[in-house]
């Protein structure tokens, strides 16, 4: 047997417990039963217990979760949609699925095509690199140290396809692209490809005028949705084809409220035979049909509720970051009303780095990440979002709640233990997900 070190990529103490925890166990039976009870753990500490303000995740309503584990999971559907364009047989109601799901999709979000088979965003991100560039192309995209995520840098699929890579000018002070400088850089390099994709994300970005521009050589306009989709979709936010956007990305598992996954849109057939042949069979072989029922029902919800439930998540964030900023504590862009997504920043500076922080929040029950500040070389900042507490049923109230008890850990240093249980009893309230048929 080969033994692979992978001592600097995982925790090697995580890794000791567990097999310990597997020593422990005394029949095969054991095994299973060690695998759910850790299940049950997560879902009563982080489902039940915590607030969770992962801006990277969101609550699926129970038909969604229920599907995930249906029977059609089991199914194969290597291919594409219709009888003769799979490799296997037996697909009739496999292909009325699919078929479904896209032309939600397509109400939804108002494009003519769409493809819902990719697991995630990052995949989502590498189809649209392999399909519309070449080696030794030049892209923009954000860097890190403003936001900008490994899917669209060199350390992600850009990199692996040996991408040129430009640094799009950020505007600190208002988190938003600094059009004076992007100007003349993109047409000192003309990009084959602009990439637009923040993990980081305040504001509706300046697509018109970045569209306006790359059209002087042809560009492709390419938006990676990840945290805005669900926005888009809940028409809180800017339609990234009412401005010319070529391709959009995104992701089923963050502001979508879906499984997790990815998908791509767009409306000009003359992209669609390279990104389709690129998805299959290069990115996708035999894909989970379960996923994409599930996929299909929260695309539904999207269309019902999708509007009235990103209204209250804008209201939200706008809420806690006022309330936070009011006790001192500083929310990046007060200038600016905070923000128009699910996100607020905040620099946390004074009380340690952004680890220290989001460890002492989490000992507290309340689930944050760390990011890095723009024109900050270390990552001094939470990033915070409201999009599972909201789904929850939290409103304006609860906001100022929150604000009143992430106070009292970082300013007035009270009680971990304490606030720990005033957060537990918050949580019983808001057990149930909303916006949702269930």
């Amino acid at each position: 047997m080969i033994v692979v070190n992978v001592k600097d990529f995982h925790d090697a103490s995580a890794l000791k417990n567990a097999r310990a925890l597997m020593r422990s166990c005394k029949d095969n039976q054991a095994l299973q039963d060690l695998i759910t009870t850790v299940v049950e753990k997560n879902k009563c500490w982080r489902g039940q217990e915590c607030i969770n303000l992962l801006a990277a995740e969101s609550p699926t309503s129970p038909t969604v979760r229920s599907l995930l584990s249906a029977e059609v999971g089991t199914r194969a559907a290597s291919g594409h949609i219709g009888a003769h364009s799979r490799w296997v047989k037996g697909t009739r109601y496999i292909d009325q699925l699919e078929a479904l799901s896209l032309e939600y999709l397509k109400q939804l979000f108002k494009c003519d095509y769409a493809e819902h088979r990719l697991l995630g965003g990052t995949i989502a991100c590498h189809v649209v690199y392999a399909a519309l560039t070449q080696p030794g192309d030049t892209i923009m995209s954000f860097s890190p140290a403003v936001g900008g995520d490994s899917s669209n840098r060199k350390n992600g699929p850009p990199g692996v396809l040996r991408l040129n890579i430009i640094d799009i000018p950020f505007d600190n002070y208002n988190f938003n692209i600094d059009m004076g400088k992007f100007l003349p850089l993109a047409r000192k390099h003309k990009p084959k490809l602009v990439s637009l994709g923040l993990g980081m994300t305040l504001f509706s970005l300046p697509l018109k005028s970045i569209r306006d521009v790359i059209s002087e050589w042809g560009g492709i306009l390419y938006y990676d949705a990840a945290h805005q989709l669900g926005l888009i979709a809940g028409g809180v936010h800017q339609d990234p084809f009412a401005v010319g956007t070529d391709v959009v990305s995104g992701s089923t598992g963050k502001t979508f409220s879906g499984p997790q996954g990815g998908l791509l849109l767009w409306n000009h057939p003359k992209f669609t035979k390279k990104l389709i042949n690129t998805v299959f069979p290069v990115f996708v072989g035999t894909h989970q049909i379960n996923r994409v029922a599930a996929l299909a029902v929260a695309t539904a919800e999207s269309i019902a509720f999708g509007n009235v439930y990103m209204q209250q998540v804008v209201r939200n964030a706008k809420a806690l970051a006022r309330a936070l900023d009011a006790h001192g504590i500083p929310v990046m862009c007060a200038h600016k009303d905070y923000t128009e997504t699910h996100q607020i920043i905040i620099d946390v500076s004074q009380w340690g780095s952004g680890d220290q922080v989001a460890c002492c929040l989490e000992s507290c029950n309340i689930i944050v990440n760390t990011v890095q500040l723009p024109a900050s070389k270390q990552s001094n900042g939470i990033r915070i979002g409201v999009v599972e507490i909201t789904r929850l049923g939290m409103r304006e109230a609860e906001m100022i709640i929150l604000a009143n008890l992430i106070t009292q850990i970082l300013i007035e240093k009270k009680s971990v233990k304490i606030i720990a249980l005033k957060v537990i009893e918050l949580r019983k309230s808001f057990q149930k997900i909303h916006y949702c048929f269930d």
